[in-house]
């Protein structure tokens, strides 16, 4: 690609940030406008649409300045893997028996923490084990299934309720921050591990004890730190405990379709790195859905569909950035690049990032260690940091008012969580 494009992507690139914090505003705009003028605000609004966007953008620059065939030639080289697992993964995950089954298996398991442990109580408790078995079984299913989830199930158990922006801000911050670090007991389920494993010769073993220990120290802290914060919150919430299996045969889903949601969800796990398989069985799963659809409810297609349009965008422009981030990259020594690849997630998917150290001949394996580490922990602190978290955005976004989530504020929330993770993961 030429040196030109590379810059006119790195310059579109800081626009979609730009315009990824400006989205609130555009948001309010469309709620005081009428007619075309009020849909336009409402798209530039979507913090999904923006890097989409932009990357559309990109690719006609790349059409007007080297023609048609150099822009159909870069979209072919560029690996949409992850995008589309994310979108089919979280329509999956999101269906009603799956939801059903996981809040089940967290009440039981909170009930029984409420029980062992008496100055805590069933509110607390929930928030407690959601926020940490959720984030920890990223490391198995995937941390996009995790994060869409866990999302899901603090949506109706607490974010329906008039809880405080305080509450709100927090909670998400520490979905996001835990939710980054709690894939990383595996090498196949966190995006920045998978984007390197294979290359440098990773596998579990490596990651659990070079990472994943410190990783779940840092899940069971963080969430206990964020619980002592919001404890008086939790408290006044009025205690909704999920009713028996067999309390409502008319609402409940039958053990034959969650089984059936079961296996297609571990079977789009099982084959997450090869598009055509996962896309495939997805294609089946339709297929059930529709002949089974007395017994179901609607897929989230759309909202799958913008989160995995956002990692595509996000794809296409984080590619050619690796003109200015590799040699970033192999100029800094091991704290620096632990503590610099922390913030530069912030600006950039970890996963892009881990990927361009990859591409870094001859790195030190301590180096490696560090870009990895710096990359997860520093994934709560935006929405771009790391892919699973449009996921988390777009099923609570709607909570959080006109202007929805405010990256400043989400930044803010995510601060403290963020270096408690960074401590563990880098001095345990």
């Amino acid at each position: 690609m030429p040196h030109s494009l590379e810059i006119v992507a790195s310059i579109l690139f800081a626009v979609a940030l730009i315009h990824t914090f400006l989205a609130a505003k555009f948001s309010e705009k469309a709620h005081e406008s009428t007619g075309l003028r009020s849909n336009f605000y409402h798209l530039l609004g979507e913090v999904e649409v923006v890097f989409g966007l932009w990357a559309a953008v990109f690719i006609l620059s790349i059409f007007v300045v080297t023609g048609p065939d150099s822009a159909i030639a870069y979209v072919e080289k560029i690996d949409f893997t992850e995008a589309a697992f994310v979108f089919v993964i979280m329509a999956v995950a999101a269906t009603k028996s799956i939801r059903e089954l996981a809040e089940r298996g967290i009440d039981t398991a909170s009930r029984g923490v409420a029980r062992a442990v008496p100055f805590i109580g069933q509110n607390e408790a929930f928030f407690l084990v959601t926020l940490i078995l959720g984030p920890l079984l990223g490391s198995l299913i995937t941390e996009p299934a995790a994060m869409t989830v866990c999302a899901l199930i603090l949506r109706e158990r607490f974010f329906t309720k008039s809880v405080s922006e305080r509450f709100k801000y927090k909670t998400i911050a520490l979905l996001f921050v835990n939710i980054s670090i709690g894939g990383v007991l595996t090498h196949f389920a966190a995006p920045p591990v998978v984007m390197v494993a294979k290359t440098w010769g990773w596998d579990t073993p490596f990651m659990f004890f070079n990472f994943g220990y410190k990783a779940a120290i840092a899940v069971v802290i963080n969430s206990a730190f964020t619980l002592t914060l919001l404890r008086k919150e939790l408290k006044s919430l009025p205690s909704n405990p999920i009713k028996p299996a067999d309390s409502d045969s008319r609402t409940r889903t039958s053990a034959a379709i969650t089984i059936i949601h079961l296996v297609f969800l571990a079977l789009i796990v099982l084959t997450a790195h090869y598009i055509t398989f996962f896309m495939g069985i997805f294609l089946l799963f339709i297929g059930v859905m529709t002949v089974t659809e007395p017994h179901q409810e609607p897929l989230q297609l759309r909202e799958s569909l913008l989160v995995g349009f956002f990692l595509a965008g996000l794809v296409v422009l984080g590619k050619p950035q690796s003109w200015w981030i590799s040699p970033l990259i192999q100029s800094l020594s091991q704290y620096p690049l632990y503590f610099g690849a922390t913030a530069l997630t912030a600006f950039t998917d970890n996963a892009a990032l881990t990927f361009l150290g990859a591409q870094v001949p001859n790195l030190a394996p301590s180096l490696k260690v560090a870009l990895v580490a710096g990359a997860v922990s520093g994934g709560g602190l935006t929405v771009i940091a790391n892919a699973p978290n449009p996921a988390g955005y777009g099923i609570l976004k709607s909570f959080f008012g006109p202007k929805g989530i405010q990256p400043g504020k989400l930044l803010q929330a995510a601060l403290v969580p963020t270096i408690i993770a960074s401590l563990c993961l880098e001095l345990l």
